[in-house]
């Protein structure tokens, strides 16, 4: 039997920021350069994009399931198997197959990431009232990227034809985030035998469903073609890695201000500014052409994430009844991997036409869909500080 540490909202919380840090730690430690590492067991821009894409397909077909889950049966029991199931998934790069069976793999990684995201994003809001959530959900998002920032500069040794070793290490680290986890309460219930209550699909809900769709499309870009425009440019696989750390340091440094701003803020102005900042990096970076350069802009659009995030994250979960956080975030998560899976899937196919396509036709759609929250949240109370 393992003993389960009881704890206070604040400390679950840090525990919770440890396991994610590390878990996306080792999750990225080989992910800048799995489309050249694609590419080199015969993959083409087109199967590298579906490969891409099997990772977001897999979460947008559990990971509402796995919400309604983690509402009735606890959602320790569904971060623990979700940190094991990524662990053996990252295990099989070291077989030696073609890129087209990696997709099995990707969507396994896939649904897992689902998981562990709608569990401790949706402990952390039933642990913390909503006027201390925009903070709370703050640190969370930067665990993850603090993962993100460490894990590409840690693998910075590992050579494309070596990533499978580093993807191995990623499942040794997945695995200790779950002996983390499994010692840790996330303040909920076993089993809870009672009927759920009724998902209320309310204006709030709505919004964020939307704003998750516009930035899952930019980032669906990013995941499928950043490598390969980089690529393009000749940058080395330093710059590479550099770029995604540069991404996240900022995002970082910042989290906690996205995070006060969420709490003492109007959330809708600021969850708006932040989607219609990353369509407009994201429709130049095709035309600038100096790799230093793309790393400095790219440190710049970190910010407008980094402030408007919260805003997002605690707006979806805005006016539930505790059962159904999970499932709230499930529907959050499943909007925003969908919109990833459409980007991923169709960017590698229209980069082989031309580098700036896939990159401006996102842009243009994602400030599309951000600018419909001026509709569903017309009524929404944007300051929540104003209701305490």
């Amino acid at each position: 039997m393992v003993a389960v540490a009881y704890s206070t909202p604040q400390q679950t919380l840090r525990r919770l920021t440890i396991i994610v840090a590390i878990q996306w730690m080792g999750a990225t430690l080989g992910l800048p350069l799995l489309p050249l590492f694609l590419e080199h067991r015969g993959g083409t821009p087109t199967i590298i994009g579906f490969i891409m894409a099997s990772f977001f397909v897999a979460g947008v077909a559990t990971q509402f399931t796995l919400g309604r889950l983690a509402d009735k049966f606890g959602r320790r029991p569904i971060l623990i198997a979700s940190l094991v199931a990524y662990a053996i998934a990252s295990m099989a790069y070291l077989l030696p197959v073609s890129a087209p069976w990696f997709a099995l793999a990707r969507a396994v990684q896939g649904a897992s990431a689902g998981a562990i995201e709608v569990a401790s994003m949706s402990a952390v809001a039933a642990l913390f009232a909503e006027e201390q959530r925009g903070r709370a959900v703050s640190q969370i998002l930067a665990a993850q990227l603090f993962g993100i920032a460490i894990g590409p500069v840690a693998g910075v040794v590992v050579s494309v034809n070596a990533l499978g070793w580093a993807f191995f290490f990623a499942g040794l680290v997945s695995l200790w985030a779950a002996v983390v986890a499994l010692r840790t309460s996330l303040g909920d219930k076993a089993y809870d035998p009672t009927p759920l209550p009724r998902l209320q699909m309310n204006q709030q809900l709505i919004g964020a469903l939307f704003a998750a769709s516009a930035s899952g499309l930019a980032i669906g870009v990013y995941e499928a073609c950043w490598s390969l425009l980089m690529h393009s440019h000749h940058a080395s696989t330093l710059q590479i890695r550099l770029s995604w750390t540069m991404f996240c340091l900022p995002w970082v440094a910042l989290s906690r201000v996205g995070g006060w701003l969420a709490d003492h803020a109007n959330r809708r102005t600021i969850a708006l500014g932040g989607l219609l900042n990353n369509a407009i990096f994201l429709s130049i970076y095709p035309h600038i052409h100096s790799n230093n350069l793309m790393l400095v802009l790219g440190t710049f659009e970190a910010v407008g994430a980094a402030l408007s995030v919260p805003s997002i994250s605690s707006l979806m979960s805005q006016g539930a009844v505790h059962r159904e956080l999970s499932r709230r975030q499930g529907l959050y998560a499943t909007a925003n991997t969908a919109a990833l899976a459409l980007a991923a899937g169709v960017s590698g196919f229209l980069f082989t036409m031309n580098a700036a396509l896939p990159f401006t036709v996102m842009a243009v759609v994602s400030a599309s869909l951000a600018m419909t929250t001026l509709w569903w949240w017309r009524d929404v109370e944007g300051n929540i500080s104003l209701k305490v």
